[in-house]
């Protein structure tokens, strides 16, 4: 399910700020070289999120699923010289496209990789972070969210990808469909954040901690 006409996706994506070159080039190789390479973010939700850090003046950044690295270098460039982000995944042959793509920009030596399930990592974190990504496997978006909100200070982010989940969550069949919309419902009702929900490509959640 397409949930907005291309033309319209066209028309966002010519009136918003180009990314630099080298995001086109990181494009390319994941079409070329990854398995569902439909699963990067793209040149609205990486513009999306790096406009979030620049807009809390983020410092700290945590995410969970890396994938190519698009997400990753997006934020990491609106870092300052002394920011950190620390990106979570599982797989090293697609991770190993993100190092490739960073290594290539003056922004990558912000950004560390920690391979190994994001569950884990974030248990060993002692960190807090004003901005938390949220773009990995579907049905452990509930513990991707409870282990990193306290970690993330109070007016920081959590911004969680694929909310609408391709128009499935209004009329959920199968696992990942019932994940997303119980992840929908835990993140409605959690007292600690405010919440919107926005139909940015496949949904995104941004989430403030109060």
């Amino acid at each position: 399910m397409k949930l907005t006409d291309e033309k319209i996706e066209d028309y966002c994506r010519a009136h918003t700020t180009p990314l630099p070159e080298i995001f086109g080039r990181l494009r390319d190789a994941t079409f070329k070289e990854a398995h569902a390479p439909q699963m990067q973010v793209g040149l609205l939700e990486g513009r999306f999120l790096g406009l979030l850090v620049a807009l809390t003046n983020a410092k700290r950044v945590l995410e969970f699923g890396t994938f190519t690295g698009f997400s990753a270098l997006a934020m990491a460039e609106k870092l300052p010289a002394d920011g950190k982000l620390i990106t979570c995944d599982i797989d090293e042959k697609v991770t190993a496209i993100a190092k490739k793509f960073w290594n290539e920009s003056p922004h990558g030596k912000k950004i560390e990789l920690r391979l190994g399930p994001g569950t884990e990592t974030v248990d060993s974190l002692n960190d807090t972070f004003d901005l938390v990504f949220i773009d990995a496997d579907k049905a452990n978006y509930i513990n991707y969210w409870d282990k990193s909100l306290p970690k993330v200070r109070s007016g920081g982010l959590i911004v969680v990808d694929n909310v609408l989940w391709s128009g499935a969550v209004l009329n959920p069949q199968e696992k990942s469909d019932h994940a997303i919309v119980s992840f929908n419902e835990h993140a409605r009702k959690d007292p600690r954040v405010e919440i919107v929900m926005l139909p940015v490509r496949d949904g995104v959640l941004v989430a403030r901690k109060l």
